[in-house]
Formats: C-alpha cells, structure tokens, sequence
C-alpha cells in the first residue's frame, strides 16, 4: 500500500453526538457530514479518561494512562518510555507537523516543553489566551502581530473575530503546511481549542443557532439522587442545574462553536483538492474527550463516565482505499486510532502498543459490528483539588456490548447501566437486587483488566532466570 499523508484533525471537548449524519438535526456540520458519507464513522468510540492530558498522552503513546503513570492534567514531566507514536512515524521517513494543543505536560505558567516528539514543525497554541511570554505562543504572537489582543476580544459582546479565532488561525497554518513542496509523505496533527468552554462562539455563529430551539440535555429526575450520591466526587464544576432553558442555552453555544469547526475544516480540505493531494490523504476527524453539556445536570467535565463525556466521534476518509459511507457500530478506544497511525505509515505496532488497528475495518475485510468485546476508561486524581472541590478521585469505567459499570474506588462508590434499555443512563442499578449477580461479573471484569493492562510487569525478560 502506498504511503499516504495523514491529516489528523482533533477537537478539544467534542462529544460523540454532534455530527449532524450521524443523527444529530441540531447541529450544522456539512462538511464533516461529507467524511462520513466518503469514509467510515466508529460510532462507539471511546478515549481513555475524560480529562485532556491523560487521553492524549495515552493515544499519544499507545498505552492506558496508569500504564503509561501519566494521569494528572498539570503535569510537571513527560515518562521518557515509550517513543511517541510522532516520533515513531517521523523516524519511519514521514514530516510530521503539530499545529496548536498539545497539551502531554503542563501549560499553566509556563510555555509547555517539548518532548522528543518527531514534530519539524511545531506551532504551538495551548488555549486562545495571551498570557504566555512573547516567543512562546505561536497563535497568541500572531494576534498581537495583527495589534489585536485576545483578552480585550473576549471579553467583548461580540467575542473573538471570526478572523482572529484559533480555530482560524490553525486553518491557516496548516493550509501553508499543505502547500509546502514535500519531498516525502506527512502527518499533520491539529489541535484546536473548541468546542472546550468557555463556550464564547463569535456572534456570527452564536445566532445560527437558537435556544429554544435546542433539543435540551439528557436530564431525568432520577439524576438528582444519583449524582447527590456523588457529589463528592470530582467534577468541574456540577451545576445540578435543573433549569433546562439555561443548559439549552450551553447547547445552543455549544453547536455554534462547532458550526465553526466545520466552517475552517472546510477550507483545510480545500487546499488538499486544490494542491492535488486529496487522493493520497488520509482525514481523521476525532477528538479528546467529550463534554457532559447538561447531561445529569452537569456541564464540563471530571470524574464521571457518562456517554456524552467518554464516547467521541472518530471517522476515517480515503475515497478509494477505504469502504464508503460505513458506520462501524462495535466498540473501539483512542489507543486503536493511534494503532491504526502507526499500520497505515507501513509501522510495525510494538509489542507493548495496547491498542489494535482499524485498517481491516477501514478496507472491508471486517464489518466492524463486533471489533473489541469491552472498552476501558480512567481518571486517577487527573484534576487539581482546587478547580472540582473533590480530594483527588480515582475511578474507572467498564463497558461491554450491554452494561457500562463506574466504580469510584476511594468513595466505595458504583453505578451500573444497562445500555440496551437506558442508553443515556438515568437508572442506576447498582443496587437493584435484580442485578446482583450481573454486577459482581462486571466488577470482577473490570478487575481483570485493569490488572491485566495497567500493570507494569518491568523489563524486557531475556532468560528463563
């Protein structure tokens, strides 16, 4: 197989649900809908914690975040093992180019340092502030150059420009990247800000999108009790906010952002078609982590593992290399996105990689109705004490075809959904009696494999003894 360039497009905060050829009659999502219709969309996708560091450096580097002892937003370093998955494609002979987040080891108060990280381009935009140091924010350095100023943009009733937006500016860099003279095959890996909060869309997209209008989070009276129960574990922050007009409004803001998403990513594809590379590239479209927007009553994100916060979207493009207008319904996680990286640059996956690939789904050989028979998710005190309120939670979730399973090990702590009969969680049957026995299963299945995939074994064995 030919080598193709990769365009790796990821959003920071992007549910699952917020495409609108997937279901959603919301949003306005034209062109993603175009990758679906083109390409394959895993519609159970899940990442590996519902916070921003721990995802990304475990897809980052193929490994779960405790495996990895990489689970805290606001880390001061980065494990020098294993290589990057960046490092390992730009090492196979590919350009490979980060534009914007980041986001392996801590930005606050500090530009964030680079690792060994395989990028020759590098420029780099944690969040759309101007409160780094001249020299090390390449988007906030290129408002200042325009005599703009970010905060002063922001705080306006317009918000931020269209034409000085982040997500903006990272279209722009990386139509210049597309329209380099490459002499070998790249990885372009963008990394906007959006739809994280603050949810401040630029006017222009905000009135798109009424309020009213909005279908309203997934919100039962039922959620009061259960989330009573785990008010203290970490979130940031829960608003048990019941007032469904105001949580329409957080949607409504919400969608606008990605209306715009869309909008840039357009034009990135443009310049594909009109350099004559659209044909030898890959388009992945996928995102960290999602965003509970309501949901439960709770708006952002922490120590929960419902489906709006875990489940992302992730679609595949390569009209005539990959299957068309496919939805693969069985479940997959981040790690096999990053699998899938390494096999289509011709990388063998390393042993330790704990994802597997999605190329056999991707080409028809497999329908993709049954890929893995369980997906796992993490938050080890992944945020500051000092933002949720919380004491530092650790917590892991377990889903199978049917039943998600969420245990909050320092509270003693569980809740446990059936998903055939309540997709969007409101009935928590940890202790119905009727599911006992079930429960036990799952937690014992849960145990296994954290042990089983978490757990560093040590080095390399190289004699019976």
């Amino acid at each position: 197989m030919t080598r193709p360039n990769i365009l790796w497009y990821c959003t920071d905060q992007q549910r699952f649900d917020t495409i609108g050829a997937l279901g959603n009659a919301y949003v306005k999502t034209p062109v993603v809908d175009s990758l679906v219709e083109e390409g394959v969309a895993f519609t159970h996708a899940y990442c590996q914690s519902p916070i921003c560091t721990p995802s990304r450096a475990s897809f980052m580097s193929g490994l779960y975040p405790s495996r990895l002892h990489n689970t805290r937003n606001g880390n001061d370093t980065f494990p020098d093992w294993p290589p990057l998955i960046s490092k390992l494609i730009a090492e196979s002979g590919y350009q490979c180019g980060l534009i914007g987040k980041f986001h392996l080891v801590s930005a606050g108060h500090r530009a964030e340092p680079r690792l060994d990280d395989g990028f020759t381009v590098w420029q780099h935009s944690h969040a759309p502030r101007d409160d780094w140091p001249e020299g090390t924010h390449d988007y906030a350095d290129w408002v200042r150059a325009q005599g703009k100023s970010l905060e002063d943009m922001r705080n306006s009733q317009e918000h931020v420009d269209p034409e000085y937006h982040q997500t903006k500016w990272a279209s722009d860099r990386a139509i210049e990247f597309i329209e380099q003279d490459h002499q070998q095959p790249w990885l372009l890996n963008i990394n906007i800000y959006d739809p994280h909060p603050p949810f401040i869309p630029p006017e222009k997209y905000a009135n798109l999108f009424d309020p009213a209008a909005m279908p309203g989070p997934h919100f039962k009276e039922s959620d009061k009790a259960t989330q009573e129960l785990l008010s203290q574990v970490d979130f940031q922050p829960v608003t048990m906010s019941t007032e469904i007009s105001e949580l329409k409004k957080v949607q409504a803001l919400y969608y606008a952002m990605i209306a715009q998403i869309d909008d840039q990513f357009a034009r990135i594809l443009n310049a594909l078609e009109s350099t004559g590379q659209r044909d030898n590239t890959v388009i992945i479209f996928t995102s960290d982590h999602g965003e509970t927007l309501g949901d439960h009553g709770l708006v952002q994100k922490g120590c929960r593992f419902y489906e709006g916060l875990v489940r992302v979207p992730l679609i595949f493009s390569w009209p005539g290399h990959f299957v068309a207008n496919q939805c693969a319904t069985g479940l997959v996680e981040l790690l096999d996105l990053s699998a899938t990286l390494l096999d289509l640059t011709g990388m063998p996956i390393p042993d330790y990689h704990q994802g597997q690939s999605l190329l056999p789904v991707l080409t028809g050989e497999q329908t993709g109705a049954q890929i893995r028979d369980s997906v796992r998710c993490e938050y080890f005190d992944a945020l500051d004490p000092f933002f949720t309120g919380g004491e530092g939670s650790f917590a892991t979730m377990y889903r199978d075809d049917r039943f998600k399973l969420s245990l909050y090990h320092d509270k003693d702590l569980g809740e446990l959904y059936d998903l055939q009969t309540d997709p969007w969680e409101h009935n928590n049957l940890w202790d119905d009696p009727e599911h006992q026995a079930a429960k036990q299963q799952l937690i014992l299945a849960s145990f296994n494999s954290h042990v089983v995939l978490t757990t560093d074994v040590g080095s390399k064995r190289i004699a019976p003894m």
